[in-house]
């Protein structure tokens, strides 16, 4: 399956389990003028980023198909999130990203 297949999947779990869920777009143009311009979000920032209704905590969510691995800008960006203690993981699955955000688990996916 397709990443963005499963990002889109995950998103629909996500709302309808009592979450508001944003997608990261994230890239670089080249403007008329021959300058790139760059999103402005930190490189290897997860796809995903949102909040529970709940208690309002923060998740973030990379999405992986199952054969994906994090690059080294998205495990330095993992490590500076675990040195907070905040909810983030890899999900390969709507299912990957719930347990990710019900069991506030930090860093789920990436000690593979």
């Amino acid at each position: 399956m397709r990443e963005q297949e499963i990002q889109n999947r995950i998103r629909v779990a996500v709302s309808a389990a009592g979450c508001t869920i944003f997608r990261a777009n994230v890239g670089k143009v080249k403007t008329a003028d021959g300058r790139w311009f760059d999103s402005g979000l930190p490189q290897g920032f997860p796809d995903l980023f949102g909040f529970r209704h709940s208690d309002g905590k923060i998740f973030f969510i990379e999405c992986k198909n199952e054969t994906g691995r994090p690059r080294e800008d998205q495990t330095r960006f993992h490590e500076f999130l675990t040195s907070k203690h905040v909810i983030h993981g890899i999900a390969r699955s709507p299912e990957d990203a719930l347990k990710i955000i019900n069991a506030s688990v930090v860093g789920y996916g990436f000690e593979n």
